[in-house]
């Protein structure tokens, strides 16, 4: 697919020549760190720039010496996959001090760096914008002192800043989300889906202590992933008298027959009086009033371990790249700028202006305005700890709505990881507005058979963290079974439809909406969210599911790539899903430093093939010990795995040696990853919220009738906004013969995993290089932020 010509850049006039780049971790470790210095490192050394490493962050700079070295393309090898920061991160109190930063500019002179890329915190970046102000003077004063020339004044005058932020607590007003959020979060709830099974055994109650001294965000999206029976975090302490509403809460719930109960404690937080809740606290007050056997888990610095998540290393690698050309575009009076991401694009936004906003918050939450605390928070935290209320607070029935309107929900497609998650997220919010839920089971084909039936709230219990589809799913569509169907909705009397699933989920939808000539029945409210692994739904740059499937292909590529340490070069090529949709072959190509990535809408021949292989061969030469290639699974019909795997078994001979993984099915089954449990839940709350407005639009005389192209949508993330499109208008964007989006925004992912793979390539910048204002650029009526 042809991608658009607007503003690109080309290898040979994206020039870094004479240009030195140091790239540094400051402050805490977190997951990915390694992905974005990566990036920095070879995105840097593509465009013809030095780039340096300077290890143990701001002490390293400091002390000088050995701990400013030039960096390679192989020095960054194999690191993508790695926890932590491999060039170190330590807090220094001398560059806190006038004397240490004027020795960091000293070392940074002499190798001619006037170019700095910072990934650590709020703490961090604050002292590189200091440095930056202050750089001009420091280096009068090394010339005073005889340290450097007088014409270095004029040669490096002006130190430029980009920074990416690195914090598992996403904490850092400005980005919808930082580097190692995503990480930290798949660590808690591996945890929590543990806890849940011995926790059912016993019948016991746990509470859990995660990381967030001032931000509740782990805290508050773990228990949204997990359906936590309650939540504390310091933005939003509880109302006095918590503590025996929370009980009752814990009390109720095991009345109904909940074997167990999670309570999540962020180590901030604090009630209204500023007093901290301990997890210690917690479990006594349990234990006290209701004498439930009670555990305390904390987590700690196990949130901060293990390898960073298939969206940590995506997202650390785009800004990585976004970060250099941001350096390569700065002049004297461009500000400091952090690299963020706001829904589904990379943006950059003025350093200090994300600061002070940040500062903002404490001061708010210091000064006992936490409403305020959570807008400042961002769009993300403040949809994230709406829609928690919305589903784990259950109104008693006396306090419900009576709205005497009955919704249906079911699943249409193949099964993808985060559908029961949404399907719970509607069961609950549609309850909440005063409807009627029904759950259809196996699809259309259980509609037509009049499998259907209520669903309570407490019926949904537990469904978060499931796999698959517990309501059933098929591929089987409407058409040939619409007048069964109409029977039943008239049967049940449905004033409503949900359908999640996939592309047949979306064919379904377009012909329920033209059947509605027919049938009166269909004149109703109907909306799909997108839920499949392979991505492949029009009006919508992500589906429930492909999270998942993503982490399930990084992890698997992770253990072929370490099954073949301590032996000779080897090549693996993976065959993964996605039918005709390249999604998953080429953004896990990214996430797992892959060499090469074939898809159906890049197409390829035998010369392009032959040259990956002399590519990889000349690579092999040097100290890369293992290639890993993706093919997706119906990329080209000659061009078979088995035919690309006997390719460079034969070129290949003699330098390395080959081996082929078909994934499979495993890429659609598994818990759903924290990303999948929270999209689907908020999508899903967001869309019974818009059934709920039609529904009352659309009530005339008695009954409901909705015949208009607005009435039959899907809810899908479009860059930055979560939007309803009407199905018919994008039926025009749409190749229905390959099951595919005719445009595919990943697409300009490609060039990027070309040039971190060593290709010359050209890429797209068309979306790059406009500075914005951390204030604005959330949009006002629209969650910006389902990235998390």
């Amino acid at each position: 697919m042809a991608q658009p010509d607007s503003k690109k850049i080309f290898f040979e006039n994206l020039s870094g020549a004479g240009k030195a780049i140091a790239v540094l971790t400051s402050g805490g470790d977190a997951q990915g760190m390694n992905g974005a210095v990566r990036a920095v490192v070879r995105m840097g050394l593509y465009v013809g720039a030095k780039v340096y490493f300077i290890h143990e962050g701001y002490q390293g700079m400091v002390d000088g010496g050995d701990n400013i070295k030039e960096a390679t393309w192989e020095s960054v090898s194999s690191m993508l996959q790695l926890g932590g920061t491999v060039i170190g991160s330590a807090r220094c109190k001398e560059f806190r001090t006038h004397e240490g930063r004027l020795k960091a500019a000293h070392n940074l002179v002499q190798h001619g760096i006037t170019n700095l890329c910072v990934i650590g915190g709020d703490g961090s970046l604050t002292g590189a914008n200091l440095f930056k102000e202050e750089w001009s003077g420091l280096l009068n004063e090394l010339v005073e002192q005889g340290l450097i020339e007088a014409d270095a004044v004029q040669k490096y005058s002006a130190l430029h800043i980009v920074g990416m932020v690195g914090s598992i607590d996403n904490d850092f007003c400005g980005t919808d989300m930082t580097i190692g959020t995503d990480s930290a979060l798949h660590r808690i709830i591996e945890v929590v889906d543990a806890i849940m099974t011995t926790a059912q055994s016993h019948q016991r109650t746990f509470v859990l202590e995660v990381m967030g001294r001032h931000c509740g965000y782990l805290a508050l999206v773990s228990g949204l992933a997990c359906g936590a029976d309650w939540v504390l975090i310091p933005e939003m302490p509880p109302e006095d008298g918590w503590e025996e509403k929370m009980c009752q809460k814990l009390s109720a719930t095991r009345s109904r027959g909940t074997r167990l109960n999670i309570i999540i404690v962020a180590e901030g937080a604090i009630d209204r009086h500023g007093k901290p809740i301990t997890s210690s606290f917690v479990k006594d007050l349990v234990v006290k009033c209701l004498g439930f056997d009670t555990r305390v888990t904390i987590l700690g610095h196990v949130q901060r371990g293990g390898t960073p998540s298939a969206f940590d290393r995506i997202l650390a690698s785009r800004m990585g790249v976004e970060a250099v050309l941001a350096l390569l575009e700065t002049t004297a009076n461009t500000p400091a700028c952090v690299v963020s991401l706001c829904g589904n694009t990379s943006v950059r936004v003025p350093l200090m202006e994300c600061v002070q906003m940040t500062q903002e918050v404490q001061k708010a939450m210091d000064q006992k305005r936490f409403e305020e605390a959570v807008k400042l928070r961002g769009r993300s935290f403040e949809n994230n700890l709406k829609t928690y209320k919305l589903l784990a607070h259950r109104k008693p029935e006396s306090e419900l709505p009576t709205s005497n309107f009955n919704v249906a929900v079911l699943n249409v497609g193949a099964p993808a990881a985060g559908m029961n998650a949404a399907v719970r997220s509607a069961v609950r919010v549609g309850i909440s507005e005063g409807h009627k839920m029904f759950a259809v089971s196996d699809g259309f084909e259980g509609f037509y058979k009049g499998q259907i039936k209520e669903v309570k709230w407490g019926d949904v219990g537990g469904w978060t963290g499931q796999g698959g589809s517990l309501l059933g799913t098929k591929r089987t569509l409407p058409a040939k079974h619409v007048e069964k169907i109409a029977e039943q909705m008239r049967k049940h009397n449905i004033n409503a439809l949900l359908i999640i699933g996939g592309f047949e989920a979306f064919e379904s939808l377009l012909q329920l909406y033209e059947a509605r000539a027919n049938y009166e029945e269909f004149c109703i409210p109907m909306c799909m969210l997108p839920a499949t692994i392979s991505n492949n739904v029009p009006g919508t740059d992500l589906s429930i599911g492909a999270d998942t499937a993503l982490n399930a292909i990084v992890e698997t590529c992770d253990r072929i790539k370490q099954s073949a340490s301590g032996t000779k070069r080897r090549v693996f090529i993976i065959e993964t899903m996605g039918g005709y949709c390249g999604y998953l072959a080429t953004v896990g190509g990214l996430a797992s430093g892959a060499d090469a990535a074939y898809i159906y809408e890049e197409p390829f021949d035998i010369k392009e093939l032959q040259a990956n292989v002399e590519h990889l061969t000349e690579k092999m030469k040097t100290s890369i010990q293992r290639g890993l290639v993706l093919r997706n699974e119906n990329c080209n019909e000659n061009y078979t795995t088995d035919f690309i795997y006997q390719l460079y078994s034969e070129e290949g001979r003699g330098v390395f040696d080959c081996r082929k993984n078909v994934l499979g099915h495993m890429q659609q089954g598994g818990a759903p990853s924290p990303f999948d449990r929270n999209f689907g839940t908020k999508i899903s709350a967001k869309a019974m919220q818009w059934v709920s407005k039609k529904l009352v639009e659309t009530f005339r005389q008695g009954r409901v009738f909705a015949n208009t192209e607005d009435s039959c949508c899907l809810l899908g993330m479009r860059r930055r906004t979560l939007v309803f499109q009407p199905v018919v208008q994008l039926k025009d964007e749409t190749d229905f013969v390959h099951r595919i989006p005719k445009e595919q925004w990943w697409l300009k992912l490609r060039p990027l995993m070309k040039i971190l793979a060593k290709y010359k390539t050209s890429y797209d910048v068309s979306d790059s290089g406009q500075l914005e204002h951390v204030v604005h650029n959330r949009p006002k009526d629209s969650d910006a932020s389902v990235a998390m």
